[in-house]
């Protein structure tokens, strides 16, 4: 019999308890940059968490006065970001990262470097309210076509990624901000998006244990206070059902083989693996009865009535019999557990930090190949931004690139976007007579980007190629720069060497 924080049990919570507690295990999201009524009204129905996204952002100030009026509601509530640095950016959704993301970071493989950049970045979450990160990404990047982890992993081998986690859960932590360490079992050897349809990885059990566990173990041993699970299905592990949904990954191997007593969080349910396959009440509650305390929704769907309908559906479950009214319980407290843990850390956050850690990290995280007789660019370039269709969890607004600081550094730079069989040609027309730097993302992944980087290199061979992506292409061009990520601070270090600065 689980015991609640008030003292009652899960056998005496009756019907007004178990309402609460349906609400106390969503982690909804909302519109507009100040809490709509129903939220707060919900907060004080029982509501735990909520969770910010780029609409609900800008600026440092205006989340601050957000999270204050949210605990004018509930002292206690979780506030979550999905904030993890370099191309995944809340914070800084309309102008970049200030911190390279976790392949910059694996790039460079200093772990204290690392947990520096986790704890400044916790401390600018801390100060403006938040006390739950999405992150950090725990994911082996063992498949360089995965469409949707790339960059957000720290890279393809497994003792990198596990000893980067481990440093980033306690850089993070040591701002009092909580993380909640992702994808889990591994979203790394997919080659399909989550966000559009439900993945599936192959690999066997050993492989599994020996590369996609690793870093989640690391994570474990270094205190994390949630994880997140992945929407996929690895029939090694349940043949039947995805992750998420899963009670052999959930509860026997995460809780159980692992150890693991922590807060389990979902991905988002309206992502479509879930939502265009179990539908979001269904999965709701079929991730509840697996293990699962806290379901993530408020991405795309971010209303009262998806709150009512998720609260409605566990509590029919309960009824029903479907769901166990302890499991629910057990659920909520662990919710409510790691609130206590963020009020008592919190205060971490507040010490004065390092600005210039995240820059530092990015020019140490850039790979320069090409003539040893390089000269800097002393006249205004022409930057050719050869574009993929961003993934949803990066998403379209955040601003990518060296555009921005090349102009800053050599006034009069000019900048085009080109996608397609044809870009080549376009960015040639557009160039003129001015040199060409031309900025990809994931190369390897695109034939019509390589098309276009063979165009643009056998007209103009002294074009300066800086990628953004994976450098998992052959470095070509006059000078090729590998950011390993696309934050601003990754521009900015690129844009530097470009320029001489």
């Amino acid at each position: 019999m689980t015991t609640f924080a008030s003292g009652t049990t899960a056998s005496s919570s009756g019907g007004d308890g178990l309402s609460r507690d349906a609400l106390t295990v969503l982690q909804p999201g909302f519109p507009g940059t100040t809490a709509p009524d129903w939220l707060l009204r919900r907060l004080g129905e029982g509501l735990a968490s909520v969770g910010l996204f780029g609409r609900n952002i800008a600026s440092a100030e205006q989340l601050s006065a957000l999270t204050a009026q949210l605990r004018a509601e509930r002292e206690d509530v979780l506030v979550a970001i999905d904030e993890e640095g370099g191309d995944v950016t809340r914070l800084e959704v309309r102008t970049g990262s200030s911190f390279p993301g976790n392949n910059a970071l694996g790039a460079v493989d200093d772990v204290e470097l690392t947990r520096d950049v986790a704890a400044e970045l916790g401390r600018r979450l801390a100060a403006c309210g938040v006390n739950l990160n999405w992150a950090p990404s725990a994911d082996v990047n063992s498949n360089p076509a995965n469409p949707v982890i790339g960059v957000r992993s720290f890279g393809a081998d497994t003792g990198l990624a596990a000893r980067h986690t481990a440093a980033y859960v306690t850089g993070l932590q040591s701002a009092g901000v909580a993380a909640c360490t992702k994808h889990f079992p591994g979203h790394g050897d997919t080659a399909v998006d989550s966000h559009h349809a439900l993945p599936r990885i192959d690999a066997q059990g050993e492989v599994l244990g020996e590369r996609e566990l690793v870093p989640f173990r690391a994570a474990i041993a270094a205190g994390t206070r949630a994880v997140m699970s992945a929407h996929i299905l690895v029939p090694a592990l349940d043949p039947d059902r995805p992750a998420t949904l899963s009670r052999r990954i959930l509860t026997d191997l995460l809780r159980g083989e692992l150890g693991y007593d922590g807060l389990i969080v979902t991905d988002g349910m309206e992502m479509r693996a879930i939502a265009g396959t179990y539908g979001i009440e269904r999965g709701s509650v079929l991730a509840v009865a697996a293990g699962a305390d806290a379901i993530c929704v408020g991405g795309g769907l971010c209303d009262d009535e998806t709150v009512r309908r998720l609260r409605d559906a566990l509590v029919a479950a309960v009824h029903s019999g479907e769901l166990p009214e302890e499991r629910l319980a057990d659920a909520a407290e662990r919710v409510r557990a790691l609130a206590r843990w963020t009020a008592s850390a919190g205060s971490a956050g507040q010490d004065a930090g390092d600005s210039e850690v995240g820059l530092r990290a990015a020019r140490r995280a850039l790979r320069i190949t090409g003539a040893p007789d390089f000269t800097p660019l002393t006249e205004a370039p022409y930057v050719a931004a050869l574009t993929p269709v961003a993934n949803i969890a990066v998403g379209a607004e955040t601003p990518w690139g060296v555009a921005a600081e090349l102009s800053r550094l050599l006034p009069g730079t000019e900048t085009g976007s080109f996608s397609g069989e044809d870009a080549g040609q376009h960015a040639l027309a557009a160039a003129g007579g001015s040199r060409v730097v031309a900025v990809v993302r994931d190369e390897h992944r695109h034939p019509w980007m390589a098309t276009a980087l063979d165009t643009l290199l056998a007209a103009r061979p002294d074009t300066i190629v800086v990628e953004m992506g994976l450098p998992q292409a052959t470095p070509r061009g006059a000078l090729h720069i590998a950011t390993h990520g696309a934050a601003r601070v990754c521009g900015r270090a690129a844009a530097e060497v470009v320029a001489g600065a």
